[in-house]
C-alpha cells in the first residue's frame, strides 16, 4: 500500500459539495473533488481535459484544527449603476488544518508529490481565493491509508496544540470499502471539470474517530496539574 500525505492549511479554505446560486456553502472537512482538481492543476491538467488518471484514487482525510465558519457576501452592480445582482452569500473555513491522504497506483503518487513541488498552475484550497499557507505534500509513504490517518502526528498549530489535552479525538472522512457498514452518500466523486458539462457522481465515506497523542500537552502544563500544588500540600 502507498499513500500521498497531503498538509491543507491556510488562513482561508472553502469546500463546497452542494453550492448553488447565491449561496456558496462549504464542508466541514477538503472534498474529494476538490482535492483531485488541485491535483489535476499541479500536474498541468486542463478542466477540459479528461481526469482518466486520477479517477481511481482513494482519498481520505483528518480534521486536525476544524477552524471556524466564516460568511462573507458579495454585490455586483452594472456599469451604469442601473442594475445590481442580487447578493451572494460565500462561506469559508477559517484557520483550519487538515491532514489528507491520496491512495494509488505508487508511480502515479510519486508524480503527484513533484508535480505539488512545481505545480503547473495555482494550487488552491476550494476556491480560487484561497491558496495553501506552506507546502501541501508531506511526501509519499509505504503505509495504507488506515495508518496514515491514525498515526501521522497531529498538524494543529502550537497554539492550539498547547490548549489540548494530553490526548485528542479527531474525525476522520474515507473513501467506504465495498460492504463497510454505516456508511453515507456524498455527490463528490469528480468525473470532470470541463465548464460546460461539469459532472460529478455519488461516493460512499465513512465517519469515524481516531485518538492522536499530543506532544506539547506535558510542556504546556495539561498534564498532572495540581492547583493546590503551590501551598505546599
Amino acid at each position: 500500500m502507498t499513500v500521498l500525505v497531503l498538509r491543507l492549511a491556510g488562513p482561508l479554505q472553502s469546500w463546497g459539495s452542494s453550492s448553488r446560486f447565491a449561496r456558496r456553502g462549504t464542508d466541514i472537512a477538503p472534498t474529494k473533488s476538490g482535492v483531485i482538481g488541485m491535483l489535476a492543476a499541479a500536474k498541468g491538467i486542463r478542466r477540459t481535459e479528461p481526469l482518466t488518471e486520477l479517477l481511481g484514487l482513494k482519498f481520505g482525510v483528518r480534521l486536525d484544527q476544524p477552524g471556524q465558519i466564516l460568511r462573507d457576501f458579495q454585490t455586483a452592480r452594472s456599469l451604469d449603476g442601473r442594475a445590481s445582482a442580487p447578493l451572494t452569500y460565500r462561506f469559508y473555513l477559517s484557520d483550519a488544518i487538515f491532514l489528507a491522504g491520496v491512495h494509488g497506483d505508487p508511480a502515479l503518487l510519486h508524480d503527484l508529490a513533484e508535480a505539488l513541488k512545481r505545480p503547473r498552475y495555482p494550487l488552491y484550497l476550494g476556491r480560487r481565493s484561497c491558496p495553501p499557507a506552506g507546502p501541501v505534500s508531506l511526501g509519499v509513504h509505504d503505509i495504507t491509508l488506515d495508518d496514515a490517518l491514525d498515526s501521522w502526528p497531529w498538524l494543529a498549530s502550537e497554539r492550539f496544540r498547547r490548549r489540548a489535552a494530553p490526548t485528542v479525538r479527531l474525525e476522520v472522512v474515507r473513501d467506504a470499502r465495498p460492504g463497510e457498514p454505516s456508511a453515507e452518500t456524498l455527490p463528490d466523486e469528480p468525473v470532470s471539470f470541463d465548464p460546460a458539462h461539469r459532472q460529478h457522481t455519488w461516493r460512499s465515506v465513512l465517519r469515524r474517530h481516531v485518538d492522536v497523542p499530543n506532544d506539547l500537552a506535558e510542556r504546556a502544563g495539561v498534564t498532572d496539574h495540581d492547583p493546590l500544588s503551590l501551598l505546599g500540600g
